[in-house]
């Protein structure tokens, strides 16, 4: 048996085909495969009988047929069978009654239909491979970064178009509320949502998400980037006002200073993309009353009371008291800077006036260090604690349950305090 090796030169019917993005090649050949055997199913009915072999680099396609030799007069399906006589004919003198025949197929002799038909199921097949590898690529990045230019601009939504050419939609909801967009403007933005509803890929981003200030973050801290400084917490008012809560894993570098910058350099950056979003960053700590403590910052706090008991949504109720001038302080503008570090500690914050400290004088822990051992002040920090009058406030075994102190040692920081007062 003999294979012919003249080959099929595609060129003209590939080319629009051949630099494919987001497709490798073995893909592309099976695909290329896939749609000839289409066609030829059509044409002969099936394509069992069929061998492909296809080139998109160079546009080659060989297309072979074979067929079972039998005998003269016995042909009963020309396309399965071939007379011994023709198979001879075809440049297989040697061949047998039973043997394979295999055939050449010149598919270009079947004429502009045929050749259409290709083109047009191939084209289909394409379409299909670019929606799933489009789909398969964004969702692949959902959270990252990425960066378009605005093509068209509507009353809900932002067409922009990244370097690629693929189309990404930014909605109304999606945009800080004082973006303003014009045709040709560079857009950052990170991927918010890939759909494929009827294999048509909508890739939604966002300028919103907590994840956009996170990579920008990312992408302005080195250290961020790096992972000796993580980002723990963010709550953020897309437009108005964001806190970050920041911690370092190694004990030379100053989380805050480091996302902050030299004279602000570093911050600025970000707070020019978020259109002059505050942006507030505090060091993280694992101690609740502490973290609450930074995220109500520019407030200063007389004392802290954090219920045992989770509301009705599984969260936590905290108490906090804080001298009358510095309640407008801890609540912010319409309520922003309690909001926000709400979010930020995943407490409910209450705020309360502390009176007492109008009309009484009160006294700094740090005072008593002569008599009370610096580490147990420390604890009492812990609590919320920063006066005297602030333990004094508390139940003495809420003191020993929470800062984990002998009752014989709270008993005597009591004696000290109340001692204090008496004079």
């Amino acid at each position: 048996m003999a294979r012919r090796q003249e080959q099929v030169n595609m060129t003209d019917q590939f080319k629009e085909f051949k630099e494919l993005k987001n497709i490798d090649k073995p893909t592309l050949i099976s695909v290329l495969e896939e749609s000839f055997r289409s066609v030829l199913a059509k044409m002969f009915g099936n394509d069992d009988n069929f061998d492909v072999i296809v080139n998109p680099d160079h546009g080659d396609c060989e297309i072979y047929q074979n067929l079972e030799v039998v005998p003269d007069g016995e042909v009963t399906n020309p396309n399965k069978q071939i007379s011994l006589s023709d198979a001879q004919a075809d440049g297989d003198p040697d061949c047998e009654i039973g043997e394979e025949h295999t055939r050449h197929i010149d598919f270009a002799k079947f004429g502009r239909r045929a050749i259409l038909n290709l083109r047009q199921t191939l084209a289909s097949k394409i379409l299909d491979l670019q929606k799933e590898a489009m789909y398969n690529k964004f969702k692949s990045i959902e959270g990252e970064l990425v960066v378009g230019e605005v093509y068209q601009v509507w009353k809900r939504e932002v067409l922009l178009i990244d370097a690629e050419g693929n189309e990404l939609l930014l909605p109304k909801e999606q945009q800080i509320p004082t973006d303003i967009y014009r045709k040709g403007d560079t857009v950052r933005a990170v991927v918010h949502n890939v759909d494929n509803k009827n294999n048509n890929p909508k890739i939604i981003v966002s300028r919103t998400s907590e994840m956009f200030l996170r990579r920008l973050f990312e992408a302005e801290v080195p250290e961020i980037h790096d992972g000796l400084i993580e980002i723990r917490a963010i709550a953020r008012v897309p437009g108005e006002r964001a806190k970050v809560a920041v911690e370092s894993y190694d004990d030379r570098i100053d989380p805050v200073g480091a996302c902050v910058g030299v004279k602000g350099g570093r911050i600025h950056g970000i707070v020019r993309e978020l259109r002059n979003e505050n942006i507030d960053v505090i060091n993280y700590t694992s101690n609740p009353q502490l973290l609450i403590q930074r995220a109500l910052s520019p407030a200063h706090i007389s004392s802290i009371r954090i219920s045992d008991e989770e509301d009705e949504n599984g969260g936590r109720n905290v108490e906090v008291f804080l001298k009358p001038d510095e309640v407008s302080l801890a609540i912010g503008k319409g309520g922003l800077n309690i909001k926000l570090a709400s979010m930020l500690t995943g407490y409910h914050i209450d705020v309360y006036r502390d009176n007492d400290s109008e009309d009484i004088d009160d006294i700094y822990l740090d005072e008593f260090k002569d008599e009370i051992d610096e580490w147990v002040i420390e604890a009492l920090k812990a609590l919320g604690c920063n006066t005297a009058r602030d333990v004094l406030k508390l139940d003495k075994q809420e003191i020993i349950d929470r800062a984990d102190l002998e009752e014989a040692t709270v008993d005597n920081v009591f004696d000290v305090l109340e001692a204090e007062f008496e004079e």
